[in-house]
């Protein structure tokens, strides 16, 4: 069909190419990511310092814009933690039915409990220990 020679090299050397694509394509989606976190780390010092020069009202409307921000935060942070619950919640209940009718005779399915309740305690910890958003 072909010089065999010629297939084992192939057969080397595309496993070797296509790993370097693959770092070299995740070292630069990385490198991107810094630089955009970067940018808007600058444009925001540059807005607030902007609104901060502009007017006596200034300073408290940067303020605002901060506790604002951060709140977004808080509340982004927060629903991640809901959704981390319920897809844990949702594994442990899966795994549990999985193992229980892979082995009916033996308590296996028991282990499906571990991530069932890490997800009741991330919702309990967001529902009632978590610090209020104002």
């Amino acid at each position: 069909m072909g010089n065999p020679e010629l297939v084992k090299i192939f057969g080397i050397l595309l496993p070797m190419v296509e790993g370097l694509a693959f770092f070299t394509f995740l070292s630069i989606a990385v490198w991107l990511g810094y630089r955009k976190r970067e940018r808007d780390a600058f444009y925001k010092a540059e807005t607030l310092r902007r609104i901060t020069e502009t007017s006596g009202e200034g300073a408290k409307a940067a303020i605002e814009l901060l506790r604002e921000d951060e709140r977004l935060k808080r509340i982004k942070s927060r629903e991640g933690l809901k959704v981390g619950a319920v897809v844990n919640l949702g594994i442990g209940i899966g795994l549990m039915i999985f193992l229980w009718r892979l082995v009916p005779q033996q308590g296996v399915y028991l282990c499906g409990l571990i991530p069932a309740l890490i997800g009741v305690a991330l919702l309990v910890y967001v529902r009632f220990l978590a610090s209020p958003i104002e």
